[in-house]
């Protein structure tokens, strides 16, 4: 169910029509119901349910928030942690896998990554995870530096 419905989440975040109408206070819960069963005519009988209940209780136009905390809460119970990887420059397979490796051996979890580049980081790595930050990248050391001086003064 979770995989259909964070699909389902990202499409109401990437067609900005769709959240409006679901987002919409004007609009009877049955009419949103009844664009969510053209929508998702194939879906999994669960998931219909489950958005067409949201749908009628009116709020349907939080499932962007439910589905993160419903993956949120699934992560937790299957032990996985979900990290956001940014690096200066694109890393190997070999190279991202031995960090993601570092990360599961000290968290003792599945680690699923998101992969980002941002130049602007110099070299290094910054790593997110939940409300955890590690920012390892000569950029954040650079800043902490110039934090220091200016506190010293």
């Amino acid at each position: 169910m979770s995989e259909e419905l964070a699909d389902f989440a990202a499409a109401v975040h990437d067609v900005p029509e769709l959240r409006a109408v679901l987002r919409n206070p004007q609009l009877e819960p049955r009419a949103k119901i009844g664009v969510l069963e053209e929508l998702l005519g194939g879906a999994e009988p669960f998931v219909r349910n489950f958005l067409r209940l949201t749908a009628e209780k009116g709020r349907i136009g939080q499932i962007e928030d439910i589905a993160r905390e419903f993956d949120r809460l699934m992560a937790r119970e299957e032990r996985r942690l979900n990290v956001e990887l940014t690096t200066a420059r694109e890393l190997s397979d070999d190279e991202a896998r031995e960090i993601l490796q570092q990360i599961e051996q000290a968290s003792g979890r599945t680690v699923e990554a998101t992969r980002r580049v941002d130049p602007d980081l110099i070299g290094g790595f910054v790593l997110q995870a939940g409300s955890m930050r590690v920012d390892a990248s000569v950029r954040g050391r650079l800043q902490g530096l110039r934090q220091e001086l200016v506190k010293g003064r």
